[in-house]
């Protein structure tokens, strides 16, 4: 066990468990720039002061999760002393998080070699630069969670959180979403693929739509902001990670999209 300080990065939109009632995919980089995931992460049930935003520094004790093979993934040992930290600034055109994150990271331009890398299991988290978003993709789904696994998380929920002994009786399991968003992109070699989006910022970006409008202009305002701002107007990477089940089954491509980091272009320096 060891604590460790950790710039989160990744927030995936919450999934209903059968054993830890709701889980947020958690990720982050390590001051050296090493990629970490915390599995599981009991995001909504840590206590307000505790629930790190994105590009916080936050320090946790910390082990390896001798039950997931993937070799970034660690577990919380006590969430009760999570410290959350200061959150690095977007000023100079995110420079400081660029200087914490891309400047310590490979940056993948090659679909093939970071599968490669997961088949192999020499990593399971990366950073992507595709050559060209070719498309936002939205497509209906069931709108209520599987009424099984929804039965499971309220009887996980009765019993009580794994995390701690807090009376959650009164917590709301979170609304599935909809919607399935993805990305449309080319690699360096021109292969096209389409990835799944699983960020939790799009999700909440969707209900937030949906309070000031209908359903059809709430997908048009996602795909607005991540098409036409991110993709065409921003220095565009992705954060991909693969799901447990696609890794350990060694799938041709296990990874879905579980952020962004999406800078402003640096100004044009004149040269007169």
């Amino acid at each position: 066990m060891a604590r460790e300080r950790i710039l989160i990065a990744v927030k995936t939109y919450p999934t209903l468990s059968t054993t830890y009632i709701e889980l947020v995919r958690t990720a982050g980089f390590r001051e050296d720039g090493s990629w970490i995931r915390i599995y599981p992460s009991p995001f909504r049930f840590l206590e307000r002061d505790k629930q790190y935003g994105k590009y916080h520094w936050v320090e946790m004790d910390l082990k390896k999760n001798t039950k997931d093979p993937r070799p970034e993934s660690y577990s919380p040992t006590n969430i009760d002393e999570i410290q959350v930290l200061e959150k690095v600034p977007t000023d100079r055109n995110w420079e400081a998080r660029s200087r914490l994150i891309l400047d310590r990271n490979t940056i993948y331009t090659n679909l093939d070699m970071i599968n490669q890398g997961a088949k192999h299991n020499d990593f399971s988290l990366a950073i992507f630069k595709p050559t060209e978003i070719l498309d936002l993709v939205a497509e209906r789904c069931e709108p209520e969670w599987e009424l099984t696994r929804k039965e499971a998380a309220q009887a996980a929920l009765r019993q009580g959180s794994l995390f701690d002994d807090t009376d959650h009786s009164d917590f709301e399991l979170v609304r599935k979403l909809p919607w399935k968003f993805s990305y449309r992109f080319r690699d360096d070699t021109g292969k096209i693929t389409r990835m799944m989006i699983e960020d939790w910022e799009i999700g909440q970006l969707y209900w937030n739509c949906l309070k000031k409008s209908n359903e059809t202009t709430a997908v048009e305002k996602v795909r607005a902001k991540y098409l036409d701002d991110f993709a065409r107007t921003k220095d565009l990477y992705l954060f991909l990670g693969t799901t447990y089940q696609q890794h350990v089954r060694r799938l041709d491509n296990p990874y879905v999209i579980i952020g962004t980091f999406h800078p402003p272009y640096a100004p044009q320096q004149s040269l007169f």
